[in-house]
Parts: structure tokens; sequence; C-alpha cells
């Protein structure tokens, strides 16, 4: 398409270029002349596309916020974590082998809800409760009334508070700290879950509770007459 310069040559009477189709020298000059007023650009100049400004800074942005997580922590800080789980799950996988052999009976199937329950419980105690600040402290920034907040510092420091701070994260440690532990002391081991079981139960059975709880404070306000319609009754 012809641009701009080249139809109003045209419609000045110069040789060698054409207005589109329909468009007439004055028209042409009309139209240019009321978009310079409004702010709109000349026919064939080159436009953005809406939202590109702002596709750049989000890129930019993005690209700083990885920096800065680069700066914060480092792939060896997982790495490292990743190793200790696995030697320790290594572990646990040669104690159980060792103590086949010697006929000893291993987590039977039975066993794994009470083990999940000790699991789930261990793992909110760790990355919620009070009770484990003093765990926390060191990795974790916390509230004054002793809450976690967000990971504290970087590096190792940081990936570790990362740790405490995520449920899933703490499960899975205490799923193996509790079966390491079962394997390696039965007795002791199956104390402790049964303790942390009951433990996981009551947290459960109490959440539903406060749950029943707050829905019938809610029916009954719904049910309950307001004062100004019981006064309008009598």
């Amino acid at each position: 398409m012809p641009r701009a310069g080249a139809c109003v040559s045209s419609a000045r009477g110069r040789s060698g270029l054409t207005c589109p189709a329909g468009w007439h020298g004055s028209e042409l000059l009309l139209r240019l002349r009321l978009g310079a007023e409004n702010g709109v650009p000349e026919v064939g100049s080159e436009t953005r596309a809406p939202g590109h400004g702002a596709d750049r800074d989000n890129g930019r942005e993005m690209r700083a916020r990885r920096g800065q997580r680069k700066a914060i922590t480092n792939s060896v800080d997982y790495l490292v974590l990743e190793a200790v789980f696995s030697s320790a799950l290594a572990g646990v996988f040669a104690l159980t082998a060792r103590r086949g052999r010697t006929g000893a009976a291993g987590i039977s199937r039975a066993e794994l809800p009470v083990l999940a329950l000790a699991t789930f419980a261990l793992a909110d105690v760790l990355a919620k409760e009070r009770i484990s600040t003093w765990l926390r402290e060191p990795f974790v920034v916390e509230s004054a009334d002793h809450r976690p907040l967000e990971p504290a510092g970087r590096g190792m420091r940081r990936a570790v508070g990362e740790l405490l701070t995520c449920t899933r994260c703490a499960g899975t440690w205490s799923a193996l700290g509790l079966v390491g532990l079962r394997t390696a002391f039965p007795l002791t081991g199956q104390v402790t879950i049964n303790v942390l079981a009951l433990t996981g139960a009551n947290d459960i059975l109490q959440a539903g509770f406060r749950g029943l709880t707050e829905l019938s404070n809610v029916a009954a306000s719904q049910l309950s007459p307001t004062p100004a319609a019981g006064l309008r009754a009598r």
C-alpha cells in the first residue's frame, strides 16, 4: 500500500504514484490534517501493538526477580538438601534389609494409616506451631506471636527456611524420620507414632467440630427473626 506521502504527491499533480482506491487528494489531506490535530498517527506511520511496552516491562521485572532469587539461593543449596535426604533414605533401606535378614517384621500395610496421621501431626508442629519456634527461628522470620512469615537469610539458611515453612516438604522429611525410627527402634517408634497419630486425629476432629459449630450458628442466625420483625408481629 502506498504511503501517505505518495498519496499527497499524487494529489498535488505529481506523476508516478497513485492514491488507494476511493481516496482523493483533497480528502486525504483533510484526513491527515484532522489526524494531526487529534493526535492520531499519520497513515503509514509505525505503531506499536497495545500492551507492547507493558509486556517489555513485565519481562524485565521477571528477569530481575529471577536474578534476585539466584542471588538469594543457589541450586547447590537444594542439591545438598536432596543429598542429605537421599543418604538418610538409603540408610533406612539398608537398615530394613538387615533387620529383614534377622527375621524382624517390617512396617505392615495396616500401620500406614496410623503412620500417615502421625506424619501429618509432626509436619504441622514443625511448620506452624509455636512450640517449634526454637527450631525455626534461625531459618525463618516470624511474627510477634511466633507465627512463621517467610524464610530468612540467604543460601543454605534460606533453603532450610523454605523447607520448614512448607508443610508438604516438612511432611516428607517427617515421614522419613518416623519410618527410620520405627525401623531402628520398633517399640519406641510405635509408641511415638501412636501418640502423634492421636494428635493428628484430634486436630482433624477439632477442625470438623469448629466447622459444624460455625455452620449451626449461621443457620440459627438465618432462622431466628430480627428484633424489628418480632415487634411487628406483636
